[in-house]
């Protein structure tokens, strides 16, 4: 039976759809590149969700008719060279919008609203916490929103109707009048987000000009009570800028799921502050999107196994000199 090198955990949904259309999932012993490179010979499928896949990797992999990016982001993936050997990318732009969109928000509120010192307080017995640390509303103040693709909209659109904020969006995609009809300004600058925003939320992409998009300079016109949120990719912040920034404490603080290096190492510097809350990555891992994500990406890798286009592909003009299955082979049984 042709089988599917699973790099990291997905929803069983998923993988019980894989044994219906008759490519066993086999789950790799660890996520790395070089034990991947060890057990991906004879996959007809690869799928992996932030470990991403190497050149080595896909060098290994003779057999390999598509590659499944569980989730947007491809940073991990050696892109350019399954361009040159034609290996589809088959990805999931949609399916972890909503729960993105919720989990920046709910970095914003455990800030705002000091959720992980309160909680440490009442462990430990600690009621008078509430009169000695101020809290804040999300109501009325200003988000500033850097990157506006589903996800930054999803979040200016919720923030907006739950908590009457005022949006503005650093975008080089948006135009002025799609922002204007959806009642959010458009920054001219990013500085003008840093500096006038109460709340800095990014989702943006990792590419070569977004690596450490805000660093020091752009930390440093922020305001003193404002929080910075990330739930894009950690590169896209400079850590030791933003670790110096929280340790004077000249923001009030930042809510981060995502980091530069994951996972962080046990000396981390952002794990000795007070005035900041961490994320696993976590943001669109809840149990619905897992399933949806699951469930499109094993779609769309039958589809390309059957000779079908799929729906979504990160690398499109490949596909016309992608690889090709051995003709020899008997059909497989559709679902």
């Amino acid at each position: 039976m042709d089988h599917c090198l699973v790099v990291q955990p997905i929803h069983k949904i998923g993988l019980r759809k894989l044994e219906e259309f008759g490519i066993e999932p086999r789950m790799a012993s660890a996520p790395d590149m070089d034990t991947v490179a060890r057990e991906i010979g004879g996959a007809i499928a690869c799928i992996s969700r932030d470990a991403g896949l190497n050149r080595k990797a896909m060098e290994a992999a003779e057999n390999l008719l598509v590659f499944g990016n569980h989730g947007i982001g491809v940073d991990p993936v050696d892109v350019e060279y399954a361009n040159e050997v034609g290996l589809p990318i088959v990805f999931t732009p949609h399916t972890n919008v909503q729960p993105v969109a919720e989990h920046a928000i709910a970095l914003m509120l455990a800030l705002y609203r000091q959720v992980p010192a309160f909680d440490a307080a009442v462990r430990k017995s600690n009621f008078k916490l509430r009169f000695d640390l101020p809290q804040h509303e999300l109501w009325k103040k200003t988000l500033g929103i850097i990157g506006f693709g589903r996800i930054g909209r999803r979040t200016a659109a919720m923030c907006k109707a739950a908590f009457g904020m005022q949006v503005i969006a650093y975008s080089r995609s948006a135009k002025e009048e799609e922002l204007a009809k959806m009642g959010i300004g458009k920054a001219a600058t990013l500085r003008q987000v840093m500096s006038e925003a109460d709340v800095v939320s990014l989702h943006t992409a990792l590419r070569k000009e977004t690596r450490h998009l805000i660093g020091a300079a752009e930390l440093a016109a922020m305001k003193s009570d404002a929080i910075l949120i990330n739930t894009s990719r950690g590169a896209c912040v400079e850590e030791e800028a933003l670790i110096e920034v929280l340790r004077e404490r000249r923001i009030l603080g930042a809510g981060l799921d995502v980091f530069e290096n994951e996972p962080m190492a046990a000396n981390h510097p952002l794990l000795r502050l007070e005035n900041v809350v961490l994320a696993p990555h976590a943001g669109g891992s809840t149990m619905e999107s897992l399933a949806r994500t699951a469930l499109q990406l094993v779609d769309m890798i039958t589809d390309v196994v059957e000779g079908r286009r799929p729906e979504f592909l990160v690398n499109p003009h490949v596909w016309e000199r992608r690889r090709l299955p051995d003709a020899a082979k008997p059909p497989r049984r559709g679902l």
